[in-house]
């Protein structure tokens, strides 16, 4: 695919280098985000719960913005949880980020662990599509 463009914003090269994925990947239109985690952009796990779904929150906006989009193009959301009993704060955040009609799918799935370390509570995967 000619179209296929490898999305790494600022701070994330070593997800990309060392890792060995692309923080976001863009297909005409379309931008597939990889499962973002609460680490900051020194690779560092954000310990407070909120602060930790608010970090996964703009760590998704960063890819997406460098991709040339926004929060407001998700039409597609699903996040890993660690601990379900985390919904209702993991909401509230959410809605801090995307509150726009129309709300874009969502689906959210119990994990045992994410981002391969221990600490990690939430991880956030989405598809954007761009205005044409």
């Amino acid at each position: 695919m000619s179209d296929r463009q490898a999305i790494i914003p600022k701070g994330m090269e070593a997800v990309y280098e060392k890792i060995r994925y692309a923080p976001g990947v863009k297909v005409g239109n379309t931008i597939y985000v990889s499962g973002q985690i609460g680490r900051d952009s020194n690779m560092q796990l954000v310990e407070e719960r909120e602060a930790q779904i608010v970090q996964a929150f703009e760590n998704l906006k960063l890819v997406l913005e460098a991709g040339g989009g926004s929060l407001r193009d998700v039409v597609d959301l699903t996040t890993f949880h660690t601990d379900m009993r985390d919904l209702p704060l993991f909401m509230k955040v959410r809605d801090r980020y995307l509150n726009t009609d129309p709300l874009p799918a969502w689906t959210a799935i119990g994990a045992h662990m994410l981002g391969g370390a221990a600490g990690y509570i939430i991880e956030i995967k989405a598809v954007a599509v761009l205005p044409a």
